[in-house]
């Protein structure tokens, strides 16, 4: 489905988090659950993503990290134990396994006896350092890395979250808070998968350590997030996606995705999956800016924000929705044209206000 010559992108937590915000888009659904590169697929239909973190940002985040873990994530370590757990013996040394093996599916086996060895060595902190984590998504696994996860003294698991954005005066930006939060609840989910394998089940924790520079130093600071909410949507969401075997099976036979093929035949591919566009997909997907130009095309009222399109009930269009205020179309006792008819009279008595 991909094409020979599109390389496989995993699907990661970040992409997991935005397929959650949007369950009803199969376009998305079948192109990350196949592993299509969407950024190479947008820049072929014309439409280049600039959806993505810098080099220079990565390089940053990269050397904060390995600073955050060095010395056996004593510093880590320390902050889990600060934020999250204050009532254990502090964290003077910790066990640090060895995850490495081969492929995601043999890192994931040792992640999850890493962690069942842990459970098993009460009263020690464990700190597993990058981990593999499965999760079904839609009937195919997705393999998941967070930075971190901590065994604590009495057996619990927690999800650290290592950004670079700096905390300031100890709070960091909302909205870059609430993207670590949602991708911390996939890797929650993650773990309470792993856990239900296990007799007793561990307890996995719903506030997860969000670990930042402080201030404009690299000095890491930190902070419990609870993320109770984001899980419980993104538990719900998930579990509303379509099988991808579904959505492919409704495509026509020798669909493509390949970046090699001609411009209107691969268009002709991507609008074979429906997409549900919304102005928030901006900041989460590469395909954004070619599904926002379809959307304006056909007039659909996705493109003004979810908020709009629930308002307007059973208009879908612009074209709809100004039939409906001119009083050409729709149902006078329908509420949405109730409202749309009245705003146009108001509009129409304000401007005529204004003439006289």
């Amino acid at each position: 489905m991909r094409g020979p010559d599109v390389p496989a992108k995993a699907l990661d937590a970040r992409a997991l988090a935005a397929l959650a915000a949007n369950p009803g888009c199969s376009r998305r659904a079948l192109l990350d659950g196949a592993g299509v590169n969407k950024a190479a697929l947008a820049d072929a239909l014309g439409s280049p993503s600039a959806f993505g973190q810098s080099q220079f940002a990565l390089t940053r985040g990269n050397a904060f990290e390995a600073k955050v873990k060095a010395d056996g994530g004593a510093d880590l370590l320390r902050l889990v134990h600060e934020k999250l757990d204050p009532r254990a013996q502090p964290p003077t040394g910790a066990s640090v396994p060895d995850l490495s093996a081969i492929g995601p599916e043999g890192r994931t086996a040792r992640t999850a006896l890493a962690l069942r060895e842990a459970g098993q060595a009460p009263g020690t902190w464990t700190l597993l350092d990058h981990p593999m984590l499965a999760l079904d998504v839609a009937g195919s696994p997705a393999f998941l890395e967070p930075d971190a996860v901590v065994v604590h003294p009495d057996g619990s698991w927690s999800v650290v979250e290592i950004k670079s954005f700096p905390l300031l005066d100890g709070s960091a930006d909302p909205a870059k808070v609430g993207a670590a939060a949602r991708q911390a609840a996939v890797y929650v989910l993650a773990l309470e998968a792993v856990a239900a394998r296990l007799d007793p089940a561990p307890r996995v924790r719903h506030r997860v350590l969000l670990v930042c520079p402080k201030d404009f130093s690299n000095l890491p600071a930190a902070s419990a997030v609870d993320i109770r909410k984001q899980r419980a949507v993104t538990h719900r969401q998930l579990a509303r996606l379509t099988r991808i075997e579904e959505i492919a099976d409704a495509l026509p036979d020798g669909t493509c995705f390949s970046p090699e093929l001609p411009p209107e035949q691969l268009t002709a591919a991507v609008e074979a999956v429906p997409a549900a566009y919304a102005p928030e997909c901006l900041a989460a997907c590469e395909l954004a800016f070619h599904c926002r130009d379809r959307s304006r095309a056909a007039g659909t009222v996705t493109a003004l924000g979810r908020t709009v399109r629930a308002e307007l009930g059973g208009l879908t269009t612009v074209g709809d929705v100004l039939a409906a205020a001119r009083g050409e179309a729709g149902d006078p006792d329908d509420p949405a044209v109730a409202a749309l008819r009245r705003a146009a009279r108001l509009r129409e008595e304000a401007l005529g206000a204004m003439c006289r």
